[in-house]
């Protein structure tokens, strides 16, 4: 199966996010579609970038989307541009792109507890726009003496920016933004009738350079013993491909599949999904070339 024959991927979020999962967009769909589940309720606990869940909330294929993080500065982001947007599209066209403007937004974003959501979301952005594969954390993009390949703006295109943002701004009120743990957003809505979950939390691996609020082992267990006793729910789990993915999950069908990563360095990663009981399976759709294999 080729990928042309899979569908084009829609790329709605303005966030660039490591470890995100916009690439699930045509497997996450026919999900839905295989399920029945259009017009659902579609559940991100652990959103980030949310790129796959705005996917299929405009191209119809979802009637709500909720985007969750417990981050707060990514909390911060979404809530702003849902309920401000014209500030955001605002400091986005008048954004100065240089390592001045970028410590100023920095030392915003390092007070998050005591900066203003608006302000907040905006210098969130801005630094996922100018950092290093997108990484919080990292610095600029080109260095702090602008030597680099690229330089400070190189991903940050105003108009395509500006455009995203109109488009998830007319969806709106089909989206609802928190900032919570995520297992409590999916003990409060996995019962839910018409609804699916998509869990991506932090990995095992290499989470603590990308996450701010990365998982411990009691988490990984905590997420699996609720998870486990809904089995006959609808969610969607991914992780990478880690040895305790099987250890947490025996009775759960997993496949292994790959994604394109440019965190850090270009990459593909083999991953897990896990899917719930109730789910049928979309099987070799896993993989764009149809080689995803059952575990």
């Amino acid at each position: 199966m080729s990928t042309s024959k899979l569908g084009v991927r829609p790329r709605i979020s303005p966030l660039r996010y490591p470890g995100g999962k916009s690439a699930l967009y045509i497997r996450l769909r026919d999900v839905v579609r295989t399920n029945k589940l259009a017009g659902c309720t579609y559940v991100e606990p652990y959103a980030g970038g949310a790129g796959a869940g705005l996917g299929l909330l405009v191209t119809g294929q979802v009637s709500r989307v909720i985007i969750n993080d417990l981050d707060r500065a990514i909390y911060a982001f979404w809530k702003l541009l849902l309920t401000n947007p014209d500030y955001l599209r605002r400091e986005i066209r008048n954004a100065r792109l240089d390592t001045r403007e970028w410590a100023k937004q920095r030392e915003i974003y390092v007070a998050s507890a005591e900066s203003g959501i608006d302000e907040l979301g905006y210098a969130t952005f801005y630094l996922n726009r100018t950092n290093r594969s997108g990484v919080l954390n990292a610095g600029p993009i080109g260095g702090h003496d602008q030597s680099g390949p690229y330089k400070i703006d190189a991903r940050f295109n105003r108009e395509t920016l500006l455009e995203r943002i109109r488009i998830i701004s007319l969806y709106s009120s089909q989206i609802d933004v928190s900032c919570r743990d995520g297992k409590d957003v999916i003990a409060h809505q996995i019962d839910r009738a018409n609804t699916l979950i998509y869990a991506d939390p932090p990995y095992f691996e290499k989470a603590h350079g990308l996450y701010l609020n990365a998982f411990t082992y009691a988490d990984h267990a905590a997420l699996e013993n609720l998870l486990n006793s809904r089995s006959q729910c609808s969610w969607i789990l991914t992780y990478d491909n880690v040895p305790t993915v099987e250890e947490l999950y025996p009775d759960r069908r997993r496949h292994e599949f790959e994604l394109y990563y440019s965190a850090h360095r270009a990459r593909r990663a083999k991953e897990i999904v896990v899917l719930s009981d109730s789910l049928m399976d979309v099987g070799e759709g896993w993989t764009a070339a149809g080689q995803g294999r059952l575990l």
